[in-house]
């Protein structure tokens, strides 16, 4: 899975899209479709956050059952031709719903006022770790200080870096930070770097398994990073107030996938596999299975169930960001979410 590039090139997409044809959801969210008994299905809309992987699995299996249908909404899920598509093209009602990241939402809302929130939580902490190999000599986030350290060229990784070493005693300045793109995992065993941040626990960490090369890292969330929302369904507020009932509808269908995914873990993957984009994401069944492993437990949390959203996490998220310069004001967290029938 790719980290997408910063909100900055969201803002101008969006602005286009609304202009050429911002009414396009309301003419497509009003489509009905003929299911099982003759019965209208409301018709909804959904952009990953990149191609199928083992993330998403729970929406393949939803279709594939029916559960969607039980519920009385067709389902067209869509991949994104641009990372930041699914945040773009939700905003401007080109879609219905989205997955993206809560930081970047935050952000979204924050710096630009683009009227996106977030209905229900997915990962519920962070995917994105500080990885370097097994044998390095780091031990802690300190010992980064003089050590290069690759990231994707954006800014909220830089941000995690800095909370994590400043948190163990140790000088940011001191670490030189590498934009190495997204070649995290060939930077790192190519020595190139020493580690890298920007990398996802549930994707580089296991595709570097398959190639033989076994990994440590250092969750954000064990070094002063509060306990973000690593993937969140988005829709925008317009779209909220006039498809809520639709959009309830699809999340008890999907809750329905979650659950059957939890229970057959591996049909869930085999239906995954036959939903893959091969072109574009091929996908490799060993890696895919260890990435669910891992996505399990952060799906659900103590005493919280799959898609509940918790307003004091967004608020302590939210108040990091901006002590950390990535957000210029302070949103109201009941303007970023709303609460569904979890």
């Amino acid at each position: 899975m790719k980290k997408f590039l910063g909100i900055l090139l969201s803002i101008c997409l969006v602005l286009v899209l609304a202009a050429c044809g911002g009414n396009t959801s309301k003419e497509n969210d009003s489509k009905t479709a003929v299911g099982g008994e003759g019965k209208e299905l409301q018709e909804v809309s959904i952009m990953l956050d990149w191609y199928p992987n083992a993330v998403h699995s729970y929406l393949y299996v939803a279709q594939e059952k029916g559960f969607f249908e039980e519920e009385g909404v067709k389902v067209d899920i869509q991949f994104p031709a641009n990372p930041t598509d699914p945040l773009n093209l939700t905003a401007a009602g080109k879609v219905t719903l989205g997955l993206y990241y809560q930081p970047d939402v935050i952000m979204a809302r924050a710096n630009e006022n683009i009227p996106i929130k977030s209905v229900a939580s997915i990962v519920r902490s962070p995917l994105n770790h500080a990885v370097f190999l097994e044998d390095s000599p780091i031990q802690t986030p300190k010992d980064l200080e003089g050590k290069k350290v690759g990231y994707p060229g954006i800014p909220l990784n830089e941000a995690l870096l800095k909370t994590m070493v400043e948190h163990d005693g140790g000088d940011f300045s001191k670490v030189e930070m590498i934009d190495v793109g997204f070649e995290l995992g060939t930077s790192v065993v190519s020595e190139k770097t020493d580690a890298v941040i920007g990398a996802y626990i549930n994707h580089e960490v296991p595709v570097l398994k398959h190639k033989g090369y076994e990994t440590r890292y250092f969750n954000p969330v064990d070094h002063g990073v509060p306990a973000y929302n690593e993937i969140v369904l988005v829709t925008s507020d317009e779209t909220w107030e006039r498809d809520k009932e639709t959009i309830q509808a699809f999340w008890q269908g999907a809750k329905k996938g979650y659950e059957y995914m939890k229970e057959n873990p591996e049909e869930a993957l085999a239906i995954l596999i036959s939903n893959q984009d091969e072109a574009n994401f091929p996908l490799v069944e060993e890696v895919e299975k260890q990435s669910l492993e891992i996505l399990l437990p952060k799906m659900e949390g103590e005493g919280a169930v799959f898609g509940s959203q918790d307003k004091e996490s967004w608020k302590e998220v939210r108040d990091w960001m901006h002590d950390a310069g990535l957000i210029e004001s302070s949103p109201e967290v009941d303007d970023m979410i709303v609460e569904m029938d979890h």
